[in-house]
């Protein structure tokens, strides 16, 4: 059996193909390099893996309909599970002209490797990385899975929950083995550039303020992004189209994970504040029972460990 990581080269199906290589799998990884953020940073990610055997990189975008390149990539009965992580991602940047590219990357990629699995057959299981970002303003915490149907409060989340129905659907009506994961805020070594930590990081080597959007008393659920591998990983054996919760159980107020950040950078924070950003939702929360019955996961990490270690991966790469 091979694996198929899309996403490959970001910062969570980065970590996801090194774990998979250093048990011995073969991985086929597809990334298209979007300047969403710089490719070389997304190049460096697995600049060391392209020299093992067991790694296969295609360069390729999964909104052109000709996916002729996947097809040599495995042998003909060649059984095949799916991670599929690639996705434009951002909040705030999904608002307005951009989301043209939100609904190619995030929903009609994901349709064409939809399709593609069902012709092709063979595959043990459609792993799909959705986001807590389709829950909206939830007012019920934590969030459920069974909750009422939930309303998006960006474009970024309305991809996403589009994108898992249509998991979904190739799984009611196709047979397709699949699973969907809702990760929630996802932290830790090579973050990408634009999400909180990674910025109140680099702002508080250069003594710069830290832009708080809002007042700081809104909460998330910060997820270890070793914990998210683990869980990805034990997935692999849910295969009836579930929507599962992936949260770390590490919910605090941005202001208190700011003095976490602080301790674990041994450096004060100048703060800024500024007005709520559209898209950005109060709160987030994880009910990730189903996930912990269904597989046995459970997040491993406390977030003053988890900053630690990307605070010293940003001090190596900058060094």
């Amino acid at each position: 059996m091979k694996y198929l990581v899309t996403g490959a080269a970001g910062f969570i199906g980065s970590h996801l193909v090194r774990q998979l290589l250093s048990e011995g799998k073969e991985v086929v990884a597809v990334d298209c390099f979007r300047d969403y953020y710089p490719p070389e940073l997304k190049r460096a990610n697995i600049a060391d893996l392209l020299k093992n055997p067991s790694f296969k990189l295609f360069e390729e975008d999964l909104s052109v309909k000709n996916m002729s390149w996947l097809d040599r990539a495995f042998d003909p009965h060649e059984e095949i599970l799916i991670y599929h992580l690639a996705a434009q991602a951002g909040v705030r940047k999904s608002w307005g002209e951009e989301f043209s590219q939100y609904t190619v990357d995030n929903i009609m990629s994901t349709q064409n490797l939809l399709e593609w699995s069902v012709r092709r057959g063979n595959v043990r299981n459609f792993i799909y990385a959705s986001s807590s970002s389709v829950y909206g303003r939830a007012t019920d915490l934590p969030m459920v899975e069974d909750m009422t149907l939930p309303v998006p409060d960006s474009p970024y989340g309305v991809t996403k929950l589009a994108a898992e129905n249509l998991v979904r659907l190739y799984t009611r009506n196709y047979g397709l083995p699949s699973v969907s994961l809702r990760f929630f805020t996802v932290y830790g070594p090579g973050q990408r550039p634009d999400m909180a930590f990674s910025i109140f990081l680099e702002a508080i080597r250069k003594g710069s303020p830290l832009r708080i959007f809002g007042d700081g008393s809104q909460t998330r659920d910060f997820t270890y992004v070793g914990d998210v591998v683990q869980g990805l990983r034990l997935s692999e054996k849910c295969t009836d189209g579930k929507v599962m919760n992936l949260g770390g159980g590490n919910t605090l107020s941005l202001l208190k994970a700011i003095g976490i950040l602080e301790e674990a950078a041994g450096m004060k924070a100048k703060l800024s504040f500024l007005p709520v950003q559209p898209g950005d939702v109060r709160d987030t929360f994880a009910s990730t029972e189903l996930l912990e019955k269904t597989t046995g996961w459970k997040p491993s990490t406390p977030l003053i460990e988890g900053l630690r270690r990307q605070f010293l991966e940003t001090e190596n790469r900058q060094s």
